[in-house]
């Protein structure tokens, strides 16, 4: 599209495959949604991840490129920029409550140029009030500019289970390991440790979503103990592995 057909636009897939959009920029703002499945959005400087009940906002002019796991069923808002404002200029991870799950779905089933000033506008006003009014949360990941580190970054995201250590990797990179943990903090924020640490509690959300013991999903994150992988996602994201397990039927 050259231009929204009104402030508000919804596009509905559903994905049997695992399927990625090459990197890409638009003049709107997008938030995508997965009713079923998991998102990821890979930009220059993150990686965003959204299981059900999240989105991911995606701001105007970024590029960015999208994945979906295997049977998604995703729900994408294109929104005018001059609705969205308040959004930062980076991407954000939001809660989506039952209720902004309801609207999207309702608004999903309007026609593409609705009334914007009869029930559908209004119902689009409320949506996009929601919308601003959902809480971001942590399920990012910071990605690093240095081209070393990028090397790294992406060997583990591949394979979050590697047991190299930071010594490991610096003699691997031919760099001291001083100078890669000042550049980790510089670049990310993080430290290597927590840096792995959230990428490998990221990595297992896919694989709950699909249904995997959670004895399993600790050991392909890189988990020696079960229980060490329950604590640290407690402490990640504020409750149990089990909990967002998919359910049959869901």
């Amino acid at each position: 599209m050259d231009a929204l057909p009104r402030p508000l636009f919804a596009r509905s897939e559903s994905l049997a495959e695992r399927t990625i959009t090459p990197r890409h920029s638009h003049p709107w703002a997008q938030l995508s949604y997965a009713i079923s499945g998991v998102l990821r959005v890979h930009t220059e400087r993150g990686r965003f991840l959204a299981p059900p009940q999240r989105a991911i906002l995606i701001p105007p002019g970024l590029l960015h490129e999208v994945i979906s796991s295997p049977q998604t069923e995703m729900r994408s808002l294109y929104i005018d920029q001059r609705a969205v404002a308040w959004a930062p200029e980076h991407c954000q991870v939001l809660a989506v409550s039952p209720l902004l799950r309801e609207l999207i779905r309702a608004f999903g089933a309007l026609p593409a140029e609705y009334d914007e000033q009869g029930a559908e506008g209004r119902l689009a006003a409320v949506l996009l009030d929601q919308l601003r009014a959902a809480p971001a949360i942590g399920y990012s990941l910071p990605w690093p500019g240095d081209a070393r580190l990028r090397q790294l970054c992406e060997a583990l995201y591949e394979q979050p289970d590697l047991p190299l250590s930071l010594k490991q990797w610096s003699e691997r990179l031919q760099v001291s390991e001083k100078t890669l943990t000042r550049q980790y903090q510089r670049d990310t924020g993080l430290s290597f440790r927590a840096w792995r640490q959230r990428l490998r509690l990221l990595s297992a959300l896919p694989l709950l979503e699909q249904g995997q013991p959670v004895t399993d999903v600790a050991l392909a994150c890189g988990y020696e103990s079960t229980s060490a992988f329950i604590a640290a996602f407690g402490q990640q994201f504020g409750t149990t592995p089990g909990a967002l397990a998919r359910t049959p039927g869901r």
